[in-house]
Parts: C-alpha cells; structure tokens; sequence
C-alpha cells in the first residue's frame, strides 16, 4: 500500500445526514481502498448539525464566547467521524479517525475563522502505511502554540480537504456534494443552469468570493497554490464532475461563466478620520466584542465615515449588529443589500458593465452600485430584486 496512489474524498454534510448515507458513503470508500488506493476521507457534519449547535448556543448566550463555541462546533464532525470509522470496520475495511488536532491541522489563534498555517500529517502516513482508511474531521484544527482547538469557518471541511491533498501529495481531491458538480448559476433559482465541467481556478476563485456555495474561495486559492488536482462532484454519480485546472485550453476569453449572487450585504459607517484609523476602530470592536472578521467588500471613506460593506452567516451578522447599538462611532449604514455577479473567463470584456445594467434596467431592477474585478462584474441590488437579477443576467451565458 505505502506506493499506491493516495485520494483524498470530502463528503459534505447532506451526504451523511443519515444513518444510512454514512454506510452507503462507507461502502463507496471500502471500494475504493480494495482497488489499491491509500484513502483520505474528510468528513463534515451530519445534515444540519452545524445550524442546529450555533442555534443551541444563540439561545444559551446572545454572546457566546468564540472560544467555547469553537469547542461546541468541532463535536459535529467529530459524531460524523466515529459513525464513518464504525461502519467502515463493519465492511472489514481496517479504519481509523481523527480530529483535526490529531491530524496535524495547524492554524492560528483566531476562533471561528481560523486559517491554516501547516498541516503535520505525521500520524495519517504512519496509518496509511498501515493499510488503514484514515478519516478526518474537517473544519478544525488546533493552535500550536496556545494548543487551542479552532474552527475554519463557512468551508472549512473544504479547506481541510484541500490542504491534506497537498501535505499528503495526493492523486487528486474529491469534493463530493449532493449537487452535480458547479453549474452557471443555483439550480433552485435558474432552472436552465448550465453543468460546467471544466474550469481554471482563478474563475473559480472569483466565482466562490462572489457568492457561489460549491467551495470556499480560501480553498480554491490554496488548491491553486499547491496545484491540486480538484474535482467536485455530486455523490453517487462519477459521471457528472467539475474539474478544476490551472489553464482550460480553447475557451473563448471574454465568455461568461456563472451569474452568483449573495443575499445579504450589510452596511458599517465608523466616524474617523481617515481608512486606516476606521478599520482600526472596527478590528478593536471586533477584538472587543469577541467577533471574528466578515467578508469585507467594499471599503471607502468621505465626510468624516469609513464605510465598509460587509457579509458572513447571517447569525454573525445579526450578532455584529446587534453589538453596534452599544457603540457611539459605530453604526449600522444604509439598508441591507444583495450582490449578483458574472465571471468570466480570461476577464471582463470592457462592455459587459454597459449590457447587465441595461438587461437589469429593462426589467425595473435599480442597481445601487458596482465593482469590478479582474474576472468579474458585481452589482448590488435591492434585496427583494435579487433572484430575479440572477435569472436576468444568465441570458448573457
């Protein structure tokens, strides 16, 4: 076993949401370890499991301490683990989880959104030269230095994934889904979404910054990095993938990709006197209200204000709101908005700015505002206006 090809797998949470998934996913990965591969499997939490401990937590505290609802969070994918471990010894597949910790995830210090620093896979070669299926939970590690147990935030399992792939110099990372690879647009809001099976990283890196829910855009940027063999696919069905590459030869540059969208954009004035001092105010409010940094979209300072446009989990959001009522330079800004993108392949071909808002004009959706980024085009809408933005723009694909 020790020169087989190593496969990394990451099962997410509605495919072991039952007792009957895990066996039926257990199964698959006994079948994979009997054709000779050494076996990696990464494993969220099951079904809602994750929504379920951040609501238990909410209606404990209205201000629970990072720090305990890291401990809290990380048990999700520890249940999924033990379940695996146990069914796979079932099918006579030797087996063996770990957290994390064990598996030597290391990141920094910061709760709830932590980045990892290094993976020390010391004990996961010592099993898989042993013959075993080494199953991981995903979504945590541990501080080396304060030995603090840490969780990686929206797409950690992901991002676990992506980078035992690159400390084990796996054949290629698996990310398998209840949906069927990536496709132009969420199939729930555009019933004609296009599968798209090939794909370079930087548009997918765009793609998933602007709202698509397949991956974390900090793991597309590490699989990139590391140059990892990736592949998204729906479970039970190896037909219908999404591969992932440096370069996809023959594509016309210009051409749009995918139209995603994010629902809720919130908005933070901060009185300064310039950028830099107002996101100092910010970080210490965070630091202050023990809160970790949302997705920052757009930043700009006039009249006195820094003014951030901001996302992350809606229950974060809520809470960060929340503390800005106690705070006399802080405050929530305009009202709520959504954002819809396109991605395209190569770049935004300089006209394309010009065509969405006259598709969006024409249908009396109002567009507050745009950015435009090396592959794509972002406008923000009114929240009501967004899934028929989305519908609106993927004429353009």
């Amino acid at each position: 076993m020790r020169n087989n090809p190593t496969i990394v797998q990451k099962y997410g949470g509605v495919c072991l949401e039952t007792p009957e998934k895990i066996r039926a996913v257990a199964r698959s990965l006994a079948d994979l370890h009997s054709r000779g591969h050494r076996v990696v499997a990464i494993v969220s939490a099951m079904g809602k499991t994750t929504d379920e401990l951040i609501k238990a937590a909410y209606q404990v505290s209205p201000h629970p301490n990072r720090r305990e609802l890291d401990m809290l969070l990380t048990t999700g994918e520890r249940i999924s683990m033990s379940l695996m471990s146990m069914a796979l010894s079932d099918l006579g597949a030797p087996a063996i989880s770990f957290t994390g910790s064990q598996a030597g995830v290391m990141t920094d210090e910061s709760h709830s959104s932590a980045r990892i620093l290094d993976v020390r896979p010391a004990r996961v070669l010592e099993e898989l030269g042993r013959g075993r299926i080494v199953v991981l939970a995903g979504f945590q590690g541990v501080n080396p230095r304060t030995k603090e147990i840490t969780t990686l935030g929206r797409g950690g399992s992901d991002t676990t994934a992506v980078a035992m792939a690159a400390a084990l110099k796996a054949e290629r990372c698996e990310i398998i889904k209840e949906v069927d690879g990536i496709c132009s647009a969420d199939p729930r809001v555009v019933a004609n979404a296009k599968p798209l099976r090939r794909l370079d990283f930087a548009s997918l890196s765009e793609m998933c910054f602007w709202g698509a829910k397949v991956l974390h855009f900090r793991s597309v940027e590490l699989a990139q990095s590391q140059n990892i063999p990736l592949f998204l696919r729906k479970w039970g069905n190896s037909e219908h993938s999404t591969r992932v590459m440096k370069e996809v030869i023959g594509m016309e540059s210009g051409k749009v990709l995918a139209v995603n969208s994010m629902a809720r954009i919130e908005h933070v004035e901060i009185a300064s006197t310039n950028l830099s001092h107002g996101f100092e105010k910010f970080a210490q409010h965070l630091k202050q209200n023990g809160l970790s940094w949302p997705q920052v979209l757009v930043s700009a300072f006039t009249a006195g204000k820094t003014r951030i446009m901001m996302t992350c989990e809606s229950e974060t959001l809520d809470t960060l709101l929340r503390t800005l009522e106690r705070s006399k330079d802080l405050r929530k800004g305009r009202e709520t908005l959504s954002s819809v993108s396109l991605t395209c392949f190569g770049g935004v071909s300089s006209d394309l700015p010009f065509q969405a808002m006259q598709i969006l004009q024409s249908r009396g959706i109002v567009v507050e505002k745009y950015v435009l980024s090396p592959h794509s085009i972002n406008l923000f809408v009114p929240v009501a206006t967004r899934e028929a933005a989305v519908t609106a723009l993927h004429s353009l694909i």
